[in-house]
């Protein structure tokens, strides 16, 4: 919207136009504003320069002229090319996808434009969905989409306003917490309160990444939230729960982007392949083969098996010339590598090491071994996983195997003098071992149970028995300090009456053992 509004339009008009073209072209939306816009007093094609003027390449000078058609602005200056005799020919325009688009991803070009384009969502986008029952009744409520990479936020986004009954009812302003600051904020919201005022159009102000914006910044988006300034639609890749602030949810709908299937990626990549316009260039054919490994390979995120295309496409084209057929092996080196979905500080991270424990807490050493590499294959540090592998050995193993401690304490001891890729065998046998290993909570369940008793002061947290005492001085002696104390390995026998717990807690009993093996399933099953 920028540059229209640099051209000298009005950036309502700038707005209309990008929503009536879908927001993709800035030619096509010039195109718009001049066909619909255009004064009584222009009279000739020649006075409606398009956007290949603004573009072209052999002007030699701008210079600055009034014309009153743009925008209903009487003084809007906008630059018209002088390029000498040949300034009144009309310029040649350009193929069916613009300059912009040539030189747009394939996954940004082909986009979905509306509500029916979008693929994958189905739990969001039925007939009966909330995001269809807005649309139809052109009452779009404040959202924040969640999801992984490439499964559809943006587009679902801008597809709302298209789809609505009324799309010139909404101006789109689109802004990413990457780039953006809260001056954006304010300039976009402090837009919006004018055009309300002017009950012209609601503006939906759709932050990317908003994860990414600190609680103070967050902070800014409340209060015209809370007033309807603005419509708020946010997208983030991280829990909300844990990365925005409370406030904000509680003015949102949280809705939930699954990754894409197979199928679902194989539509998109067809779709791709066949669309002349936007889509790939009909000198490159494509193999089946090259869309179902594609769709298979990149874990359920259409943005990277769309860029993948494209790259093979382009390596095809570069071998074989026009007319080249995509193979597979074009596709894995554009692809180079499984595409993994892990985040070192966020849910997926969390989510691995789970599985990861609760597979070796279930004894399915498979399971365990298939999940220890998937981390270290997105890169995790193997110090971490064995950090988390010592923990296991005591606190679902324990007494039931005291030499697993041992097992897991040389494993990181192993796993820091090797380092990856050499520690991936440590790592892996630790995990056998552990998942393999016999299992007791007891003394898990023994440490828990006395600190609850000290937190809640049972007993009133009461001094040490003076029997239990050490009594280093005479004076200590005389007060009684371990006094009538019977040493075990002098007098076994009388040593088994001796207690150790203060009085008040004499009949409580922490440690379980040996324990009730069924008991203890039953414990695990809860903590599952």
């Amino acid at each position: 919207m920028e540059q229209l509004v640099s051209m000298g339009f009005s950036s309502d008009l700038a707005a209309e136009a990008l929503t009536a073209t879908g927001g993709d072209s800035i030619q096509k939306a010039t195109d718009w504003i001049l066909s619909h816009r255009s004064s009584p007093q222009t009279t000739t094609a020649t006075s409606q320069p398009k956007l290949d003027r603004f573009l072209r390449p052999n002007s030699k000078t701008l210079t600055p002229a009034v014309n009153d058609d743009y925008g209903k602005r009487p003084n809007a200056k906008t630059l018209i090319p002088f390029v000498g005799d040949d300034s009144n020919k009309r310029p040649k325009l350009s193929s069916s996808s613009s300059h912009r688009q040539q030189h747009q991803p394939l996954s940004e070009r082909m986009r979905p434009r509306i509500l029916d384009d979008v693929v994958g969502q189905d739990h969001l986008l039925s007939p009966a969905s909330l995001l269809r029952s807005a649309v139809e009744s052109n009452r779009l409520p404040s959202i924040v989409f969640w999801g992984p990479p490439g499964t559809g936020k943006t587009s679902i986004a801008k597809s709302l306003i298209n789809s609505s009954k009324d799309p010139s009812l909404y101006r789109f302003v689109s802004l990413s917490a990457v780039t953006s600051g809260v001056k954006d904020v304010r300039d976009a919201v402090e837009s919006a309160k004018r055009l309300n005022l002017e009950g012209k159009k609601r503006t939906v102000l759709f932050m990317d990444e908003v994860h990414r914006f600190n609680k103070s910044q967050q902070d800014s988006f409340l209060p015209v939230i809370e007033d309807g300034s603005i419509l708020f639609i946010g997208a983030t890749t991280e829990n909300p729960s844990f990365h925005l602030i409370t406030p904000l949810l509680s003015r949102c709908r949280v809705l939930t982007l699954n990754p894409l299937k197979p199928n679902h990626v194989e539509t998109l990549l067809r779709r791709a392949v066949d669309d002349c316009e936007r889509g790939l260039s009909n000198s490159v054919e494509v193999d089946d083969s090259v869309i179902e490994f594609l769709a298979n390979n990149c874990d359920g995120d259409a943005r990277v098996a769309l860029n993948a295309l494209e790259i093979s496409a382009t390596m095809a084209t570069a071998r074989a010339g026009s007319g080249a057929v995509m193979s597979v092996d074009d596709a894995k080196e554009a692809l180079q590598c499984k595409h993994l979905a892990y985040d070192k500080a966020g849910e997926q991270h969390y989510n691995l090491i789970s599985a990861l424990h609760k597979s070796m807490r279930g004894g399915d050493a498979n399971a365990a071994i298939y999940w220890l590499a998937r981390m270290l294959e997105a890169g995790e540090e193997p110090l971490y996983i064995a950090r988390r592998l010592i923990r296991f050995a005591s606190e679902d193993i324990g007494l039931a195997d005291p030499s697993a401690l041992t097992q897991a304490v040389a494993c990181y001891q192993a796993s820091h003098f090797l380092g990856m890729p050499e520690c991936n065998v440590i790592l892996a046998q630790c995990t056998a071992y552990l998942a393999l290993a016999p299992k007791s909570i007891a003394v898990y369940r023994a440490i828990g149970a006395a600190q609850k008793v000290v937190k809640d002061s049972v007993g009133q947290n009461e001094g040490v028995p003076l029997h239990l005492r050490n009594a280093p001085t005479k004076l200590m002696k005389e007060l009684g300090y371990g006094k009538e104390y019977i040493y075990p390995p002098n007098d076994p026998s009388s040593a088994v009456a001796q207690t150790y717990l203060p009085p008040s807690l004499l009949h409580y009993k922490f440690l379980e053992w040996p324990q009730d093996a069924s008991d203890d399933l039953h414990d695990q099953e809860h903590r599952l």
